[in-house]
């Protein structure tokens, strides 16, 4: 039995991992942490990491990035796993993340969806064969109380494109002025609407015909599946960073 700490576990997706998790034998989520004491559960609830008195295998965040520090804190004093699905990290907060990676196994990923880290893998395959003859436009949509724009989910297959094109390119984001479109740019594009869960679109447009890459969370349960079997995949993993290709295996 894994015994998870979950953080957050208040919040949208925490309720929801909460739930999910009874439908994984081999998961038990022990005690959670959350500022907001006006859920109950069947676990105990701490407002903060130092308070927590029981013993977990991994502790899973799925919060703000505010949290990063005691959560980095308690990892290391307990020398426990960490499982990190927040995005809106600084240069800094990742920076901290990878150093301390070095010391305790952490799990990173700005999306923990199975399918959306298919459909990453395939831009690292397709890009660089499509980018001369075909512009690059990224469009993301999520709900309307999310804080972060452009998402992180957008900047992964963003930079994913970047990293595997041989040649510079540089990020527009929702283009606005009057001039023509730049070839060296990949646009991003953000809507923030209703209750949107998560869209994302990847859009070749070439001469004659598009190319267009489209992944569509229909609930949030899809994102605490990822998570949990992230922790699955992290409880007897060795000091370092990982993140989804790690536990997908994909190349």
């Amino acid at each position: 039995m894994i015994k998870v700490i979950l953080h957050g576990c208040n919040g949208k997706m925490g309720k929801v991992i909460t739930e999910v998790s009874h439908s994984f034998p081999n998961i038990n989520i022990i005690a959670g942490v959350d500022k907001s004491s006006n859920y109950k559960s069947s676990y105990p609830i701490f407002q903060n990491m130092i308070d927590i008195n029981i013993s977990g295998d991994v502790v899973l965040d799925f919060s703000r990035p505010e949290a990063l520090d005691s959560l980095l804190e308690y990892s290391l004093k307990n020398k426990t796993p960490l499982v990190l699905c927040t995005t809106g990290y600084s240069k800094e907060d990742i920076a901290r993340i990878n150093e301390t990676s070095k010391v305790i196994p952490i799990f990173r990923s700005a999306n923990m969806s199975i399918g959306i880290n298919i459909v990453n893998s395939i831009l690292k395959t397709i890009s660089n064969k499509l980018y001369k003859d075909f512009d690059i436009e990224i469009i993301e949509k999520h709900h309307n109380q999310k804080v972060d724009a452009p998402s992180g989910t957008a900047l992964l297959l963003a930079n994913t494109i970047k990293e595997s094109i041989e040649v510079e390119r540089e990020f527009s984001y929702g283009r606005v002025g009057i001039s023509k479109r730049d070839e060296k740019e990949i646009g991003i594009h953000a809507v923030r609407g209703g209750t949107i869960v998560g869209e994302h679109d990847v859009i070749f447009a070439g001469l004659g015909e598009n190319i267009e890459i489209k992944h569509s969370a229909l609930s949030r349960e899809v994102f605490a599946v990822g998570s949990l079997r992230a922790c699955e995949f992290m409880k007897t993993k060795t000091p370092g960073l990982y993140n989804m290709d790690d536990m997908l295996q994909l190349s």
